[in-house]
């Protein structure tokens, strides 16, 4: 499968985070020398250990957590010299706020204003001029995957369209095989069509293939399984289309996928160890959460007491583990009366919201409670959200696979959420799924790590709010 996504550390990544530390450590010591050039003795007082390495230390976290909630860890974010640009220059100004913050309270921690400003100067420009060169550098060095489309119907287009929109990868759309003769036109999405009278093996030799994706709705009686044999023994790499997709857009579309697809994908490995861990992760952080979040949640509570009457906690029942109903707690963001018609979706600028909930739900503020779900075991920190079971009767019976998201216990946050926030319809329900299916084929303790990072950012920045 590419290992494309997100949630993944590609090597990439991790390249540039270790060079981009480099960087900054040496932008504060030629700094600092820069700062003291002329005189030698105050420069090696500046940098006397073990003061100096810790400012050093203090300003490396900082700009690595700014530069990935910056984007700059992003490919689809800075694909561009002018987006680079903007992603770099938020990133070291809300650097440079946190910074100041810091050495106001701790001010045994500050590095001199000269030194700051040359070393933030020195940062941007190496690390501007870095990316640039490990970019080219990667492009070069890196093995430019060529990839044939064994099909020419919808499905193959499908997949080319998504290939051809990720411009962040090393990977080219080489052409089409067309097994059934049917494709007359010698060219399809930009790319040739290949015939089956050339013979797989010989495009595949001709064109440098290095993958191939089988994107056929049926491959009863076209499928070349005797020249793919051959093929994958030789090295070539030989996947589905569904697996392909999952792979570039981090969800399983349900249009393309197949029951079978289900039973003989890699993916879906849940260990004994794995769910031990993830059991634990949930308690140490939930309590740690609850102690943490007690101040929040008493001004909340009293605000909520204030603004209007009624519950100051909103409990609803919701669908677990197994199928298996629980109570949820929120704190309520809702007039009292806003379901007195019914069980309805929560929408955009929701009427029934009230002033305070408006901002509650913007930073996921009423979801605080929660954490003694996970406590009891109701919830997990991370897996697809629970629904009402008003709703996912409903959904049950117009979305295929919808009760397999009930295989693990329920989330506070979820790769659905992270990516696809807000959902007000079945259609919505039916795009959430989609996610969740992929969260439950590549569940493990780092994926989790990964959206937990990315739900952080969406609380900190109030986007994606339900």
């Amino acid at each position: 499968m590419i290992r494309v996504l997100s949630q993944y550390v590609s090597p990439k990544s991790l390249l540039l985070i270790f060079l981009e530390d480099v960087l900054i450590v040496l932008s504060l010591i030629l700094g600092a020398w820069l700062r003291f050039r002329n005189n030698a003795d105050e420069f090696e007082n500046y940098v006397r250990f073990p003061d100096f390495l810790v400012q050093i230390i203090l300003v490396v976290v900082v700009f690595q957590i700014c530069f990935y909630y910056g984007d700059l860890y992003n490919p689809s974010a800075t694909r561009r010299r002018y987006q680079l640009v903007t992603c770099l220059g938020q990133s070291l100004g809300a650097a440079s706020l946190l910074l100041g913050v810091t050495y106001y309270i701790f001010p045994s921690l500050l590095i001199g204003r000269g030194v700051f400003f040359i070393s933030i100067s020195l940062v941007a420009v190496s690390v501007f001029v870095s990316r640039l060169a490990l970019d080219r550098a990667w492009q070069l060095a890196g093995r430019k995957e060529n990839i044939l489309m064994l099909g020419t119907g919808e499905l193959a287009v499908t997949v080319a369209r998504e290939i051809s929109r990720r411009d962040d990868l090393n990977v080219e759309l080489a052409g089409f095989f067309d097994t059934t003769g049917a494709q007359k036109d010698g060219n399809l999405f930009g790319r040739p069509v290949s015939g089956s009278d050339e013979g797989l093996e010989a495009v595949v030799e001709k064109q440098r293939i290095t993958r191939i994706v089988v994107a056929m709705e049926d491959y009863r009686g076209v499928l070349p399984i005797r020249e793919l044999v051959r093929l994958r023994v030789q090295g070539i790499r030989v996947e589905d289309a569904q697996s392909t997709i999952a792979a570039l857009n981090g969800c399983v579309w349900l249009k393309t996928v197949k029951p079978s697809w289900f039973v003989f994908s890699d993916g879906f490995h849940r260990s004994r160890l794995t769910m031990l861990l993830k059991r634990s992760f949930d308690l140490v952080f939930a309590l740690t959460g609850l102690l943490l979040s007690v101040p929040i949640m008493l001004v909340v509570a009293i605000v909520i007491r204030l603004e209007s009457k009624g519950p100051v906690i909103f409990r609803q029942v919701r669908v677990g583990l197994g199928g298996k109903n629980f109570e949820v707690l929120k704190f309520r963001s809702m007039r009292v009366d806003a379901e007195r018609s019914g069980a309805q979706w929560a929408k955009v600028d929701d009427p029934r919201v009230t002033r305070l909930g408006k901002y509650l739900r913007k930073f996921r503020l009423d979801e605080l409670p929660q954490f003694i779900n996970v406590i009891r075991g109701d919830m997990s920190f991370i897996g697809p959200r629970p629904e009402r079971p008003v709703f996912v009767e409903r959904l049950r019976e117009k979305i295929l696979y919808y009760d397999e998201r009930h295989s693990v216990r329920p989330g506070l946050t979820g790769w659905a959420q992270v990516q696809y926030p807000y959902g007000a319809t079945e259609e919505d329900a039916a795009r959430k799924l989609e996610y969740d299916l992929f969260y439950l084929k590549n569940m493990s303790i780092l994926f989790d790590c990964a959206i937990i990072l990315q739900t952080i950012r969406t609380v900190l920045t109030g986007n994606g709010a339900r």
